[in-house]
């Protein structure tokens, strides 16, 4: 008698299991970040020079969106939620910084014509997940009033799956911080509905408390 035949599933995920784009970047700006160089510029071109076609795409896909969806003072809010020890907008802006960005990509990709454009998971917005990620933000109460309007203004004019990550970036930043399991657990659902990797919601594990 012929048994029947198992398919297995296979979950669809990002070219990644790590975090990716503008998240990604803000993490270079730890304590010891001008050890990479002595501009924000020559760090994040630094970096990108060494990473992937795909990474580069990410990152530029991430800063044009929030660059072309959202005022320069959101903007500073964010990559100073973020990036932990990020210089301050003194001589420029959020909006001219993001820019930046977006042009060291351009330089990185000019260099490989090669790079194949993103598709499938990795083209994913999440504006199916938009409710869900919003209401994540509103419950993530140790971030400021301020993180969080300009996070959730993310999640409207930009991406969800933009907002979601730039979330948990801005979690592992915030001087004080802590998840309930269902808040992670919530987190952990959310990042698999939008294909994220094994390493994405992960990196804020260690935050939730026993209680």
């Amino acid at each position: 008698m012929d048994l029947p035949r198992v398919h297995k599933v296979i979950a669809v995920q990002r070219f990644t299991e790590f975090d990716f784009g503008v998240p990604w970047v803000m993490g270079f700006f730890h304590q010891d970040w001008m050890y990479d160089g002595p501009t924000a510029a020559d760090v994040v071109a630094k970096h990108l020079t060494g990473a992937s076609g795909e990474v580069a795409l990410t990152v530029r896909r991430d800063a044009r969106t929030l660059a072309v969806n959202l005022p320069s003072e959101t903007l500073e809010v964010l990559w100073t939620a973020g990036a932990q020890y990020m210089p301050g907008f003194v001589r420029t802006t959020g909006a001219e910084w993001t820019r930046t960005v977006v042009g060291l990509c351009d330089t990185r990709l000019s260099a490989h014509r090669n790079v194949r454009p993103l598709t499938g998971v990795d083209t994913e917005d999440g504006w199916s997940q938009r409710d869900a990620v919003v209401a994540e933000i509103e419950r993530a109460e140790f971030l400021t009033a301020e993180v969080r309007d300009a996070l959730a203004e993310c999640a409207r004019r930009c991406t969800p799956d933009l907002a979601l990550r730039l979330l948990l970036r801005c979690v592992l930043s915030a001087p004080e911080r802590a998840l309930s399991q269902d808040q992670y657990d919530r987190l952990e659902v959310i990042g698999s509905a939008l294909h994220y990797g094994e390493f994405v919601v992960d990196t804020v594990r260690f935050l939730v408390s026993d209680d």
